[in-house]
């Protein structure tokens, strides 16, 4: 196993700053875009690129919002609902929608599979794509982002945590470090 890495608040910002100006590039301005944080780990990162797009292209009609995937898991029986609960809070209708989900880490695929879910019971969107900030590798599913700030090779026995802070982003890191169990997320 590898030693523990990081990365800090430098790299991670420009990681996002990469990850709002490709989406900016693949939708022009007057597109209409949904982008959707997966909770918990999504939520600030879409946050953060919303703004970002917000004030590259005010023309720009973009909604943020919310989706909790815990009622669509399918480890649940393992890992219980979180009692830091975020529920599902989309503000315009998904049908015909452009969705841009995001989220924090891409894995295995099921976080994907699971909002996906979760969305589609919401109504039928023209088109979703992916954006993480960070791609660790070893899909268990066939996922890919559509957008990714920054790729790394972890191994399955080690975790990625990231951590944004809300209230000051200078305190943004990103963790990788030997697991505590063995998961198959």
């Amino acid at each position: 196993m590898a030693p523990s890495k990081s990365f800090g608040p430098d790299e991670i910002h420009a990681a996002i700053e990469q990850l709002a100006a490709a989406i900016m590039e693949r939708h022009p301005s007057g597109t209409s875009l949904l982008l959707l944080g997966i909770a918990n780990g999504g939520i600030e990162l879409a946050r953060r690129v919303g703004e970002l797009i917000g004030t590259q292209r005010t023309k720009r009609e973009l909604v943020v919002g919310t989706v909790d995937i815990s009622f669509h898991r399918d480890d649940i029986g393992r890992n219980p609902i979180p009692k830091e609960l975020v529920p599902t809070h989309i503000p315009v209708d998904v049908h015909g929608a452009t969705v841009i989900l995001v989220d924090d880490v891409l894995f295995s695929g099921r976080t994907v599979k699971a909002a996906l879910d979760e969305i589609f019971d919401h109504g039928r969107p023209t088109k979703v794509e992916l954006a993480v900030l960070i791609d660790r590798g070893g899909r268990r599913l066939p996922f890919a982002a559509d957008y990714c700030g920054l790729s790394i090779d972890a191994d399955s026995t080690e975790k990625v945590v990231v951590r944004l802070d809300p209230e000051d982003p200078a305190n943004d890191a990103v963790l990788i470090r030997p697991a505590t169990r063995q998961t198959a997320l």
